[in-house]
């Protein structure tokens, strides 16, 4: 899209640049706080730790739907975030035929320690602009959000974010 030119009525090519480029900023931010796991689980186990941790209990099929995944792969994950401590397997108080898989007080630390490191380095930046551009930021990007349409749980899951309302009160 070239300089000066819209896309869609009324927008112009460099409010598109302008979001694009804290897209990218946003992006870069979560995949570092991936990185910093130091290969102890992957994206796709991360994953399952914060769809767990977003919705509380589910089983391996819930896991498998969200993820995009066959169950046995889903399975797999599991199984290695268990033996990893991080996820508890315990029979399905509400339907013996299944597992629920519950988040263990480790797997429950490192979630919100990268959901605070995430916030950290979200506050560093905003700390770095001038205070009346970032006082304005909050409405325009609430606005954004709400113009976007609310994001479904899984896509949220997937992209390894909680859903908003599992953010600390402040």
């Amino acid at each position: 899209m070239a300089q000066g030119t819209t896309k869609g009525p009324g927008v112009q090519a460099d409010e598109v640049e302008a979001a694009m480029a804290a897209t990218r900023v946003l992006v870069a931010l979560s995949a570092r706080s991936i990185a910093g796991l130091d290969g102890r689980i992957t994206l796709p186990q991360f994953r399952v730790l914060v769809m767990v941790a977003s919705t509380g209990p589910v089983n391996l099929g819930a896991v498998a739907r969200a993820l995009g995944v066959h169950p046995s792969n889903a399975t797999r994950a599991c199984d290695r975030l268990v033996t990893a401590g991080l996820l508890d397997r315990r029979d399905d108080p509400d339907d013996r035929r299944n597992l629920a898989l519950e988040l263990t007080d480790a797997g429950r630390e490192l979630v919100d320690r990268v959901m605070d490191d995430r916030r950290a380095a979200i506050a560093e930046i905003l700390g770095r602009m001038p205070g009346e551009q970032r006082r304005a930021l909050a409405p325009v990007l609430a606005s954004f959000a709400a113009a976007g349409g609310e994001v479904p749980a899984a896509d949220v899951w997937a992209l390894g974010w909680t859903t908003s309302a599992d953010a600390p009160e402040e």
